[in-house]
């Protein structure tokens, strides 16, 4: 079995059920033919290089599947006769690829994607809990006076950029 790449440039015109209808024919019929969709990754719309009937933009798909050569004859007909798919390009990724490997290696990526979420998904949560717990409770009724601008901390850390400048004055002096 072999491993191909499809890249299709889908009318960015098109409503959602309309595209959804396109790369729903395209992923139920790499299993009529005897093969496996290894993925199926939406890039989304983008500005096209040049124009393709004319339109400017198209929404880009890639298709990662596993097959033989009549699969990817029967892919690239169906996107020859659909006006929906603007552009198409099919390459062979692996002449003998392994789908045992290849299945293994998606549900590892899988499991690993599934462990992001949720460690992306604690953080998150984390992040929200600490940004409620330090938000102070204001009191209208407080007795204590604000920190004078003119505070000792202040006066220090003035003093130190001083001093500092002051150090880098003169090892500048002392080099020439």
């Amino acid at each position: 079995m072999r491993r191909y790449e499809t890249i299709a440039i889908i009318d960015p015109d098109l409503s959602d059920e309309e595209r959804e209808g396109v790369l729903e024919r395209t992923t139920n019929l790499i299993p009529k033919e005897g093969g496996f969709l290894v993925m199926l990754d939406e890039w989304g719309n983008r500005k096209l290089a040049y124009e393709i009937k004319k339109k400017t933009r198209g929404y880009y798909v890639r298709i990662d599947y596993c097959g033989m050569g009549s699969l990817v004859d029967e892919m690239e007909r169906l996107f020859r006769i659909d006006d929906k798919v603007l552009k198409f390009m099919t390459v062979l990724l692996e002449k003998d690829a392994d789908t045992e490997t290849i299945k293994e290696e998606m549900a590892k990526a899988k499991s690993e994607a599934e462990a992001e979420a949720a460690k992306k998904k604690a953080r998150e949560a984390e992040n929200k809990a600490d940004a409620t717990d330090e938000v102070p409770e204001k009191n209208s009724n407080s007795d204590i006076d604000p920190v004078p601008s003119e505070s000792p901390e202040t006066e220090t850390v003035e003093a130190e950029k001083t001093e500092t400048e002051t150090t880098e004055t003169e090892i500048n002096k002392e080099e020439k």
